[in-house]
């Protein structure tokens, strides 16, 4: 391929990514770290070397954790059981078809079902779906600052 090509396929990777960090089904982060790191080895690493990769592999790795830590916390600090947490994620994917209002009544709809279906009452549902919500926000809100810090570094690498 030409490295002209691959610096497009780079740039798609970053853009795919973008909108990964608001639609839980793509893995954004990680498509920004590819589309990131396909740039570097284009580049042979003349301007974005091999440390700044490691950098940028370390900070989606935060990212990825922080993401699934922040919506489980967030689920147990308020109760959930797991089966709630199960149906955070489950609510989650679906509130992808419902635009931006599904991402963020997904997974507190799918809490609620799953905590009723364990067998609580419905403030205790209630209570969990809002963890499950509160922690899936963080979560997001954690990406996109991170993801925003790693396309700092690839542009200060890039251009300083």
């Amino acid at each position: 391929m030409s490295p002209d090509l691959l610096y497009v396929l780079a740039g798609l990777l970053v853009l795919v990514g973008l909108a990964g960090i608001l639609l839980p089904a793509l893995p954004g982060v990680p498509l920004i770290f590819a589309g990131m790191l396909l740039a570097a080895w284009t580049g042979g690493f003349a301007k974005i070397s091999v440390f700044t990769v490691v950098v940028l592999g370390v900070l989606t790795a935060i990212a990825v954790i922080a993401d699934v830590l922040a919506t489980l916390l967030g689920a147990k600090k308020f109760g959930a059981s797991k089966t709630a947490i199960v149906g955070a994620g489950i609510g989650a994917l679906a509130g992808l078809f419902f635009g931006p209002v599904g991402l963020i009544a997904g997974p507190f709809l799918g809490a609620l079902v799953g905590e009723m279906l364990s067998g609580s009452h419905w403030q205790q549902a209630t209570h969990a779906g809002f963890g499950a919500t509160l922690g899936f926000l963080l979560g997001t809100l954690a990406k996109i600052a991170i993801s925003f810090a790693m396309l700092g570094l690839f542009a200060f690498a890039l251009f300083f």
